[in-house]
């Protein structure tokens, strides 16, 4: 069978171009699957109208969440933890997959949908979590939309202990997604440095080495490129924002062809 695991993230629909650029994506063969490593949209009505559409035209559909999936306002109906558990059971309930579900597997590789969140630990040494976000010059929107809500470094460390435990329990090769890089390299390419703060942990750095991964794909920097660390590929393959540009050397294919079948 001819089949392709295609990735992407950060697709960002609210802005007209990239709706258009995601409602062309189709597969290339039947048996196409295809994974959305986060930040579809800040709205869960627009992030599951998008799911729907690609669970329509893929075989497979997995998705892992991004911050911008868990954004809050306080007029929302659910914040915190329990936006995340709406977002899963409103996507389970179309077919998508996701980072509480049996991990599905692809041509005998294991697809591993993570939600490993980030906990500051991508910062400058001697400096606490605190003096690092308060020095930052440039700060994500995360400190207003998500941090008021949840203790984002105790819900990182238990989604790392949580994952952990899954992926000790599947042997053979791997693929593992995350939003946020699993490891500090890609980021950086950042030109606002402090921006790594709100990227990733720590606690991830040797994931893909223990726990037998071919690749690590992941999103949020924005930068479509692969950077090797201890001979594995961590692969960003976001969209990103339409006004973005990035030199030649950085681009990748788009979408992603994480895995092909012959």
């Amino acid at each position: 069978m001819t089949a392709t695991l295609w990735a992407v993230s950060d697709l960002h629909v609210t802005f007209p171009e990239n709706q258009a650029i995601v409602d062309g994506l189709s597969p290339r063969h039947h048996g196409d699957w295809l994974i959305v490593a986060g930040d579809v949209a800040e709205r869960i009505p627009d992030v599951v109208r998008t799911l729907r559409g690609l669970v329509a035209r893929f075989d497979t559909v997995i998705w892992v969440p991004g911050n911008h999936e868990l954004f809050n306002r306080r007029t929302d109906r659910f914040n915190g933890r329990s936006r995340y558990r709406v977002l899963v059971g409103q996507l389970r309930a179309i077919g998508v997959i996701t980072p509480e579900d049996p991990f599905p597997v692809f041509g005998g590789v294991t697809v591993c949908p993570l939600f490993a969140l980030y906990d500051y630990s991508f910062r400058p040494p001697g400096v606490s979590a605190r003096q690092a976000v308060d020095r930052a010059v440039v700060k994500l929107d995360d400190e207003i939309a998500i941090a008021p809500y949840v203790d984002v470094v105790q819900w990182s460390a238990e989604r790392v202990e949580y994952s952990e435990r899954r992926l000790a329990a599947v042997t053979g090769p791997k693929i593992l997604v995350n939003h946020w890089p699993l490891v500090v390299e890609p980021t950086r390419r950042l030109r606002a440095p402090d921006i790594a703060l709100w990227c990733g942990t720590t606690a991830t750095r040797d994931w893909a080495v223990k726990y037998n991964a071919l690749l690590a794909i992941h999103g949020h920097l924005h930068i479509p490129a692969e950077t090797r660390v201890d001979g594995i590929s961590h692969i960003d393959v976001s969209l990103g924002y339409p006004f973005e540009q990035h030199p030649p050397h950085l681009r990748r294919p788009w979408p992603f062809p994480a895995l092909e079948l012959p």
